[in-house]
């Protein structure tokens, strides 16, 4: 199957529209955030696209929360179908908001800054439904434009093979490297924000076609 493209970091209207033209599979809501993001949003403002996005695309909150009843609450507000928890937070967290999320698919942010992020992704693998394998600077948790190491990324897919986890890689992606990046690291999705991003922060709708597209074309090599 078609490896899933998720494209984050939704602020209007306009950005739904681009993003479910393009095929994406899921999009992203930022919102309660701790570190500097120009596309968050805050809960209404979320909730109001969520509801103009179609049910045949996954919505997908984002956050930096680090209290569990608070992202769980977000989520019910926003009315996603996932939550991605990409804050600086513990184990603990993780297992409460998946242990309250309704159903939703949990997700957790691991930032690829070194060979440290092998134990962590193996740890998080035990507590969710799927690792998000992300660049981060010292202000920023994501959206920061940078790849990072892939070699590392490639790692974690091959130990996490069979576990029923899925890997989802970004940093630093764009419709111009997206298929090197899938034949390296081989994840199961790929998740993109300041890769198809017009000068003005705005999602540009033939770099989202594009960076779809590259997914399309390569299938998935565990069918998730």
């Amino acid at each position: 199957m078609p490896i899933r493209a998720k494209i984050c970091g939704i602020r209007s209207e306009e950005d739904v529209r681009v993003a479910v033209e393009a095929g994406a599979d899921a999009i992203g809501f930022i919102s309660g955030v701790t570190h500097f993001s120009e596309d968050a949003l805050d809960g209404d403002r979320a909730a109001e696209l969520a509801a103009r996005t179609p049910p045949s695309v996954t919505k997908v909150l984002v956050t930096h929360l680090a209290d569990a009843s608070s992202i769980v609450q977000l989520a019910d507000h926003i009315g996603v179908d996932a939550i991605q928890v990409h804050g600086l937070v513990t184990e603990d967290t993780v297992r409460r908001v998946r242990a309250s999320a309704r159903g939703r698919k949990v997700l957790r942010a691991v930032h690829v800054t070194g060979p440290a992020a092998i134990d962590s992704a193996l740890r998080a693998a035990s507590i969710c439904d799927g690792i998000v394998l992300d660049s981060r600077t010292g202000d920023r948790l994501g959206g920061t434009g940078r790849t990072h190491d892939w070699s590392i990324s490639a790692r974690i897919v091959r130990a996490l093979d069979g576990s029923g986890c899925s890997v989802i890689l970004a940093g630093g992606l764009h419709p111009g490297n997206v298929a090197e990046a899938i034949a390296a690291v081989a994840p199961h999705g790929i998740d993109v924000n300041s890769g198809v991003e017009s000068p003005t922060g705005d999602k540009d709708a033939r770099a989202c076609a594009a960076f779809v597209a590259a997914a399309q074309r390569i299938s998935g090599p565990r069918g998730s």
